[in-house]
C-alpha cells in the first residue's frame, strides 16, 4: 500500500470520507507528519514547524468528532501554510492566518462535508475566526451537537444552585460572570469560572 493510500484508510476514521482525498493530498504537497493525540483538556491540536531535521507536525485530538476533527486539522494546515509563507514575522492567529484559514476551508463548505447547520455556524465563525473555536459558543454547540450521544447535559442548562460533577469534582452552579459561570467546588469552597458549554454530569 503506497503511502497516499495508508494516509487516507486512516484519514477515513477521524473525518468525513469527501473530505479525505484533499488533505491526504495535503499531507504530501505540505510534507508534515500529522500525529493523533490522547484527549488534551488544553488543546484540541497544534502545529510544530520542523526542528532538527523533522517535518513539520500537527496534532489532533482522536476524541473530537469528524467535524470538529477537520476543522482543527485546517486550523492547524492554515499555521503551517502561514508559516512557511511568514516565518515568525507575523501574529500566529494575525491576519495571514485568518485569511489562510478561510481560504483552506472553503473547498469543504458543501453539503457532502459539512451538514447545513454547521455550514452556517463556521461561516458565520470564520468572518473573524479567532485562536480557537472553542471560544464560539454557536460554533461549540452545533460541533458538539454531532458528538455521540452520553448522558452530560450543558452547563448553562443547569438552574443556578445545582449541584454537578465535573472531572470527578463536585461543584454548585452560581451566577453568570461575563461570558463565564461563577462555580464553588463543595469539598474545598474554592471558585472556579466555567464556560456554559463545560459538559457537566448532574448529581
Amino acid at each position: 500500500m503506497e503511502q497516499a493510500d495508508r494516509n487516507q484508510a486512516i484519514l477515513s476514521k477521524y473525518i468525513p470520507v469527501p473530505a479525505v482525498p484533499l488533505i491526504s493530498e495535503w499531507i504530501l504537497l505540505l510534507n508534515f507528519k500529522l500525529k493523533i493525540k490522547k484527549s488534551r483538556q488544553t488543546k484540541n491540536g497544534d502545529y510544530r514547524p520542523p526542528r532538527k531535521g523533522l517535518n513539520h507536525q500537527i496534532t489532533i485530538n482522536q476524541n473530537l468528532n469528524k467535524y470538529a476533527f477537520l476543522l482543527t486539522l485546517v486550523h492547524e494546515i492554515a499555521h503551517l501554510i502561514t508559516y512557511v509563507n511568514h516565518g515568525w514575522n507575523v501574529k500566529g492567529h494575525g491576519l495571514e492566518w485568518k485569511n489562510c484559514f478561510k481560504k483552506q476551508i472553503t473547498p469543504f463548505m458543501r453539503d457532502e462535508v459539512f451538514p447545513i447547520d454547521l455550514q452556517l455556524a463556521i461561516k458565520s465563525y470564520m468572518k473573524n475566526p479567532a485562536a480557537s473555536h472553542c471560544n464560539n459558543d454557536d460554533l461549540m454547540r452545533a460541533l458538539k451537537s454531532y458528538d455521540p450521544t452520553n448522558n452530560l447535559v450543558f452547563l448553562e442548562t443547569l438552574l443556578v444552585g445545582t449541584e454537578f460533577i465535573h472531572s470527578k469534582r463536585h461543584f454548585f452552579k452560581g451566577d453568570k460572570v461575563s461570558k463565564r459561570y461563577k462555580c464553588i467546588e463543595k469539598n474545598t469552597l474554592n471558585t472556579y469560572l466555567f464556560s456554559g458549554l463545560a459538559e457537566v454530569d448532574i448529581v
